[in-house]
């Protein structure tokens, strides 16, 4: 119902999330967009006019050549589609306009193009609803800030001049701007758009408060934590950005269904015209087989599975990735941030050669040029307890192994067992409880001590190992850097099925590869895990505490700190690409019903191209259901 197969296919363009246009800008648009709809909404009223006045033969030239005009304008599109080996169903369009022009059916010529031409309008409708959440995120986005001066005074100021530590005054129902901390409290906050969780949220004075969300009934004040391209909500823009300028794999799923219909179209159509001997009949029957709803309800479904997903804080990067999500049979995770709930804490100091705070000093000052969760922790609790931290000019940090620096003329190697034991004497295994995990530490070459850690499991795993494998996902693996045992212990309260421990991002990545029960999903959060992530079938990024290298190279990015999205999108995927093929099969089916009715002449030509266009109004309704939730799984 487009003009070619292609443009068929394609998801929200970025025209389509941009803010709306005023009602008389939209007609001019429409005028521009769709030309074809209008010369042809010209021609048959010019057609009407001359039959209401008897000229009969004006009216059927009329027709005749503007339809022909339009076979051979489709058809140049469809030859450079079939040379490019794409057999689409157009054929069976250009055949049926062919068809009326040669039996005299002129009236239901201009019906056919109509459908062939104004069916991007009605497609756009139906994209546009489904669109609907996409679009109002990019509409909430502010364009300014209210900054502080220092005599109490606040201007506005563009957001992009809004800096690190600046004071913003935020005032009632507006979208905060950039991500900060609370500097007024306690505050409500409705924060729907980013969690999907339409109840308000209270934070204190010092809780963070993410870009995004809409202050309740008093004013605030937050101190700028992040600028504008690095807060979330910006963040969130710029990856619905990517989603909408993605290309749904709507042409790959029609076209397995375009070759067998075309043909038994044109077959059916050829019988029926040889056993009544009346070439009409061969028209009637094509013009009911006009395949429109292979080609418009697929691309609804697709998108409202995207509007779904990001309507729950998750965003899919594109349509043939919510088919990738459909197939997953192997979920595999990282551990640290992903599995745990990446706020590990400091158990025990357990030196050597030194006293316990000097160890931890040396070590926090080292951790502090490292981006791992676990470093963090290390300089959270040294911090706590009132140490000072040393800088250094020689800092390197190794990707998944650890940190190297000079601190205070000592050189101080921070990070995993192996790393430190290559460069450091006398290294001796930590013994460990359940669920622990050991930083070991040396210092000018010898083993200096091990700092005993503790990352909790994410309340919410052992239910989402449980959905998965409610969903079909029956193998589950963990991929991590970590040691066996610790590894091993959270493995056993998620229940996953098997483990890989103490892996490089390279070793991640091969493993990903080899994993039997393809498709697989990998879900990780650190910049380590951007390898793996796009090696795998669908990779997801925990992406509202994990790193943007994570996000940018993940197919899914869950905006809110919640692994039981994880399963919610395969759901979500399984569901979008039921009701796409579903859309499909009542299109057929409908179709080729009223083929068999119109090959034994009950179905005139006219009445076969209106009733096509109730096929496809059918089927645009039912994939629609994409966009809301089905029926919860018991």
């Amino acid at each position: 119902m487009k003009e070619t197969a292609a443009t068929r296919a394609s998801a929200l363009s970025p025209e389509s999330l941009a803010p709306q246009a005023p009602e008389q800008s939209r007609i001019v648009a429409a005028l521009r967009r769709y030309p074809l709809v209008w010369a042809t909404l010209l021609v048959a009223l010019a057609v009407g006019v001359m039959l209401l006045f008897g000229m009969d033969a004006g009216a059927r030239w009329t027709a005749s050549l503007y339809a022909v005009a339009i076979a051979l304008y489709q058809g140049f599109g469809m030859v450079k589609d079939i040379l490019r080996g794409h057999w689409g169903i157009d054929i069976l369009a250009v055949t049926a306009i062919v068809a009326t022009v040669s039996v005299g059916e002129y009236v239901a010529s201009l019906i056919i193009i109509l459908m062939l031409t104004g069916g991007a309008a009605l497609e756009d409708y139906a994209t546009g609803r489904a669109a609907r959440e996409l679009r109002a995120l990019m509409d909430r986005a502010p364009r300014a800030a209210h900054r502080e001066n220092a005599d109490g005074s606040t201007s506005d100021i563009p957001l992009a001049d809004v800096e690190i530590d600046d004071t913003l005054l935020v005032r009632p129902s507006e979208v905060l701007p950039v991500d900060g901390v609370l500097l007024n409290g306690p505050a409500m906050f409705d924060e729907s758009a980013l969690t999907g969780e339409s109840l308000p949220v209270e934070h204190s004075s010092g809780d963070f408060v993410p870009s995004g969300a809409v202050n309740g009934p008093t004013a605030i004040r937050i101190r700028v934590t992040a600028r504008e391209e690095d807060s979330q909500f910006s963040r969130i823009i710029a990856l619905v950005r990517e989603a909408s300028e993605s290309k749904a794999p709507v042409v790959r799923l029609a076209d397995r269904y375009a070759v067998p219909f075309t043909a038994f179209s044109l077959a059916l159509a050829g019988i029926a015209w040889y056993l009544s001997g009346d070439p009409t009949r061969f028209a009637e029957v094509l013009v009911v087989a006009t395949p429109c709803p292979l080609l418009i309800a697929a691309p609804v479904a697709f998108l409202g599975g995207m509007s779904r997903a990001a309507k729950s804080g998750v965003i899919v990067k594109g349509g043939g990735t919510l088919e990738q999500l459909a197939r997953v049979k192997t979920a595999a995770f990282d551990k640290t941030g992903t599995l745990t709930a990446g706020n590990p804490s400091l158990d025990e100091v357990r030196s050597v050669s030194m006293n316990p705070d000097e160890l931890l000093t040396l070590a926090a000052s080292a951790e502090q040029y490292s981006s791992h969760a676990l470093a963090a922790a290390v300089v959270a609790e040294a911090l706590s307890r009132g140490l000072s931290l040393l800088t250094s000019d020689d800092a390197s940090e190794h990707a998944t192994n650890g940190v190297s620096a000079l601190i205070n003329g000592h050189r101080v190697l921070v990070g995993k067992q192996s790393f430190v034991a290559s460069h450091s004497a006398g290294v001796q295994e930590a013994s460990l409880a359940g669920g622990q995990l050991a930083v070991y530490v040396g210092v000018d070459g010898e083993f200096a001590g091990t700092l005993i850690m503790r990352d909790l499991l994410r309340p919410e795993a052992a239910s989402t190992l449980a959905q998965l494998r409610a969903l079909g996902v029956s193998d589950t693996v963990m991929l991590t850097g970590d040691a066996a045992a610790t590894a091993n212990f959270i493995a056993a309260e998620a229940g996953i099925t098997k483990v890989y421990a103490s892996l490089l991002p390279a070793d991640k990545v091969r493993l990903v590869n080899e994993l039997p029960n393809r498709g697989v999903l990998m879900v990780g959060d650190g910049i380590n895990d951007a390898p793996v992530l796009a090696a795998a079938d669908v990779g997801i990024a925990m992406g509202a505490k994990g790193s943007t290298a994570a996000s940018e190279s993940a197919d899914v990015v869950i905006m809110v700190d919640d692994l039981a999205k994880v399963a919610q999108s395969v759901a979500i995927g399984q569901r979008t690409i039921r009701i796409a093929v579903e859309s499909i099969w009542i299109g057929i089916i409908l179709s080729v019903g009223l083929m068999i009715v119109a090959a034994f002449g009950m179905i005139p030509a006219v009445a076969g191209a209106l009733a096509q266009e109730v096929i496809d109004l059918a089927t645009i309704l039912y994939a629609l259901r994409a966009l809301v939730p089905g029926r919860r799984r018991k």
